[in-house]
């Protein structure tokens, strides 16, 4: 081997080392968001955030460190835990984070997710007299999924933009097939709504048994194809 092709291999083995390396630290920020979100550390939630970082949660698109702060400080934490960042006696609220898929920019300077959460939540029985927040079901599951950005900024990794979609809820007397679809688009954007989002998104937010696809922010590996149903109208009510 000359030094020619001996450069292209270290160079070729550099960027595999870069792209594992970035799709670990992408896949553990993940990771640690959802063990912050388990126990309602909503301040933590936010720094894990670029400054221009967003959000798009059902139905509202909430931009900036300002509006991250006002979804996840604002709204849940005052919700859940009556404005306490950590988590309150009797609570449940976990977001496990699994089924990754991260794909890295050639740069290995920016990185897109896909990921699936599985929510167990509720509140004990031990605790509904005491409990501060507002929990509207008294135990309760939630399926959904992530598609969202990231970037390097100056070697630490952090979130861009978190697109979570919420796909169904299950109260846990009567299961999925059961419970009544919910509804929590917002009806006013910030500030008619002081917790509400810059802007209201259309369209895809409609839960079980609505079925449609997420669309996938990589293609088919093996036909290079952008994967999508058939007839989105078959997944979704008549």
């Amino acid at each position: 081997m000359d030094q020619n092709q001996t450069s292209a291999v270290l160079e070729d083995l550099a960027r595999r080392v870069t792209v594992l390396e970035a799709q670990q630290a992408v896949r553990t920020l993940q990771h640690q968001y959802g063990y912050y979100l388990d126990k309602c550390l909503y301040q933590e939630v936010v720094d894990l955030f670029a400054e221009d970082g967003n959000v798009y949660f059902c139905g509202g698109l909430y931009k900036g460190k300002e509006g991250v702060h006002r979804l996840y400080v604002g709204r849940f934490r005052k919700r859940f835990t009556a404005d306490l960042n950590g988590p309150v006696f009797g609570f449940l609220l976990d977001h496990p984070q699994h089924q990754d898929v991260v794909t890295v920019s050639e740069d290995g300077l920016s990185a897109r997710g896909r990921f699936r959460s599985m929510m167990q939540a509720g509140v004990h029985e031990q605790a509904r007299d005491t409990y501060p927040g507002t929990a509207s079901m008294e135990q309760w599951f939630e399926g959904g999924l992530y598609e969202n950005e990231y970037v390097n900024d100056h070697g630490t990794w952090k979130i861009k933009t978190l697109n979570y979609r919420a796909f169904w809820h299950g109260e846990y007397s009567s299961g999925w097939s059961r419970t009544e679809p919910r509804d929590f688009r917002p009806t006013a954007t910030y500030p008619e709504d002081p917790f509400g989002p810059d802007e209201i998104v259309d369209g895809g937010f409609d839960f079980f048994p609505n079925t449609e696809v997420f669309p996938f922010h990589y293609p088919h590996p093996v036909t290079g194809r952008e994967v999508r149903s058939e007839d989105d109208a078959a997944a979704q009510s008549a």
